[in-house]
């Protein structure tokens, strides 16, 4: 076990977690996150791979979002000279997703096409860097309309932008009649059946998230059994006629359940070697505060990130707005009620005083009063 100081990644996973829409969900009180990197503070017992000081990202089962995180050691990883720990929580999770989903199931090779939805995210730029360091592949990514402008201006790696929603797959039949490769979905739900249907002979579906089921900002049944029903069942029959391919990828279960761990280590060493050579470079979006992840989680709920969302412990929380108290029902509270004798008591503290203030004044209207007739008696004698 390893005691990291850490900086954290945000994935959508975080999201489907705190919704309670995965599986096998821990017991709560838990702490969130699947991503940190930082300085190895203390190293266990029988570690003799890693020491104190050793800059690593590590990818552990939950608790990742905390100044410190213990983790076992085949999920630590020692960064190459010069990454950051904020490039490291910005590139491995995606990137090791990314180069999975291409080179260990898809078997990506020059001149192939593929689309990937959620192409603004994370995952989605991962994809696109890494299917460019491929000779000759067309990339199509599907994103929101909003977040194009911004991809563009971004040395952006997609060759054809599609605005997520609409009809899609006739925009890429206009390019490419007979479709595509390798479909990368992130979505489930109605784009299982949209994605099979747009793949060559020989083609392959991967499926590697199921976002659609995240609709609210609470676990909806109605959206699960939704996402499920849009699917067809496909016949292994279907598969063998059509010379098709369908596929999954849960880098949790790979790590936590299957016990890959050697696997995801040789696709971590390759991405770093990649970022090394200089061939890919994470796009971070924004860095949030610990107590503001849940703005940032908002952000990505919502679908407005381009890149990865990272949690910085050393930050400073935003300032929050003054908010005026609020009783039992959620109301701002209302002075409270005098009761009959402070009224009283009110009552008669304000006579008093107005009786104080007319003996004043009637002791200045006698006083001039007297002044005035010493003169007159004056002017007479």
């Amino acid at each position: 076990m390893l005691n990291l100081f850490c900086y954290s990644g945000l994935n959508f996973q975080d999201l489907i977690v705190r919704q309670g829409a995965i599986d096998s969900p821990p017991k709560t009180p838990f702490i969130l996150g699947f991503e940190c990197a930082g300085e190895i503070e203390q190293v266990g017992e029988g570690v003799t791979n890693l020491k104190v000081g050793d800059q690593v990202v590590a990818l552990p089962e939950y608790r990742a979002w905390a100044e410190l995180v213990a983790v076992p050691a085949q999920y630590v990883y020692v960064l190459p000279e010069g990454m950051s720990a904020l490039d490291a929580v910005a590139i491995t999770t995606n990137y090791v997703v990314a180069y999975l989903l291409l080179f260990e199931m898809a078997n990506l090779t020059p001149n192939k096409s593929l689309l990937v939805h959620s192409a603004g995210g994370g995952v989605g730029q991962a994809v696109a860097q890494l299917a460019k360091t491929v000779e000759n592949v067309t990339v199509f990514g599907v994103c929101s309309k909003s977040k194009h402008e911004a991809l563009k201006a971004n040395n952006n790696n997609i060759d054809h932008l599609l605005e997520r929603g609409s009809d899609y797959t006739s925009e890429v039949r206009k390019i490419t009649p007979d479709g595509v490769d390798i479909v990368l979905d992130c979505l489930c739900g109605e784009e299982c059946n949209r994605g099979y249907n747009l793949l060559k002979p020989m083609g392959r579906y991967i499926l590697y998230g199921s976002s659609n089921i995240v609709t609210g900002e609470t676990k909806s049944f109605f959206s699960a059994a939704r996402a499920w029903w849009q699917v067809d069942k496909v016949s292994p029959i279907k598969l063998f006629d059509e010379n098709k391919s369908l596929a999954g990828l849960n880098l949790r279960h790979l790590l936590f359940q299957h016990g890959r761990a050697d696997t995801v280590r040789r696709a971590v060493d390759r991405v770093f070697a990649l970022w090394t050579d200089g061939k890919v470079k994470p796009l971070v979006d924004s860095t949030w505060a610990l107590e503001d992840v849940g703005e940032a989680m908002q952000k990505m709920h919502d679908r407005k990130n381009i890149g990865k969302l990272v949690l910085d412990p050393s930050l400073e929380p935003k300032p929050k707005p003054a908010t005026p108290a609020k009783g039992k029902s959620g109301k701002d509270k209302k002075p409270a009620k005098e009761s009959s004798e402070e009224k009283k008591d009110k009552e008669t503290k304000e006579e008093d005083k107005k009786t104080e203030n007319g003996d004043k004044n009637g002791e200045e209207v006698t006083n001039g009063s007297d002044e005035e007739s010493k003169e007159k008696e004056k002017e007479s004698s």
